[in-house]
């Protein structure tokens, strides 16, 4: 069978990537979260990567708290750039595919269409800041890689919905931003993109999020009217929010890629968080 090192085990990508390919026969899965494998410790990661001799990687791992990679500047490029770094080296030297996860906030979000895989990049914070230099590093040092760009992820862990949700419990009504509109993607949407990808030579970079757009108080509205909530969405603006990192008003990507050189199409938006609604 081969193998395949999935880093960040236990976050919502790695948790869809298992559920999606339990069962099969062709491959298996040795998963690392942090106890296991630390990214950002080059020996450690050339050892694993001897032992384990991969196919593939598929490195989910990333600090993806927004706010706090402003402050812990040092943490963030550690795990964002230098760990995907380190896979990559070690993928090379293997001769494992690599496959990494990026973000939307690599640009600066001031686009008035769809993002390209070949639009310019301009992030705003340290957070984008750090994904971009992992992309980088893995152009650098991986030989056979696969660089995916999502944006706005749900699936089985922390994440906007179970937020939402929670808050209608026990509020009447909840203040979410109308200023900030992106493509809602589903965990399972992107691990199937991923294990399409997967056994093909389709090398490079593609945007992966689900078909069309919302903003976040629209998103919103919609999982409250999914789960049969009364709660009313107060729309307010980013500046009313408040939050310490800037986020891009504009995330939408275009998977132009995935259109130009495969037939594989993520699920509208509307259909991949009814289905995680009813499934939860």
């Amino acid at each position: 069978m081969k193998k395949i090192i999935v880093t960040g085990c236990n976050g919502q990508l790695g948790r869809a990537v298992n559920q999606l390919y339990a069962g099969n026969n062709e491959y298996e899965f040795v998963n690392t979260d942090v106890g296991e494998l630390d990214i950002t410790n080059i020996d450690k990661v050339m050892a694993f990567a001897r032992e384990i001799k991969p196919y593939a990687i598929i490195n989910c791992a990333a600090h993806t708290a927004v706010d706090a990679c402003e402050t812990e500047e040092d943490k963030a490029y550690r795990i964002n750039a230098i760990g995907p770094r380190n896979l990559s080296i070690a993928a090379t030297e293997t001769g494992a595919k690599m496959i990494h996860i990026s973000t939307d906030y690599v640009f600066d979000g001031k686009a008035t269409r769809p993002y390209k895989e070949f639009d310019p990049v301009g992030p705003q914070g340290m957070y984008g800041i750090t994904k971009l230099a992992g992309e980088n590093f893995v152009k650098d040092f991986a030989d056979k890689y696969f660089i995916i760009r999502t944006a706005w992820l749900y699936g089985d862990g922390k994440n906007f919905v179970k937020t939402m949700l929670r808050l209608s419990e026990t509020n009447d009504k909840v203040r979410v931003v109308r200023d900030q509109v992106g493509s809602p993607t589903s965990a399972e949407e992107l691990a199937k993109a991923i294990a399409y990808l997967l056994p093909t030579e389709n090398y490079g970079l593609f945007h992966g999020t689900c078909e069309g757009d919302c903003s976040w108080a629209e998103f919103a509205q919609e999982i409250f009217r999914l789960a049969g909530k009364k709660t009313v969405v107060d729309a307010i603006t980013t500046e009313e929010y408040g939050a310490a990192a800037a986020r891009p008003a504009y995330s939408i990507l275009d998977n132009y890629m995935l259109k130009l050189t495969t037939d594989f199409m993520f699920a509208d938006w509307h259909d991949a968080i009814a289905k995680y609604i009813k499934e939860l």
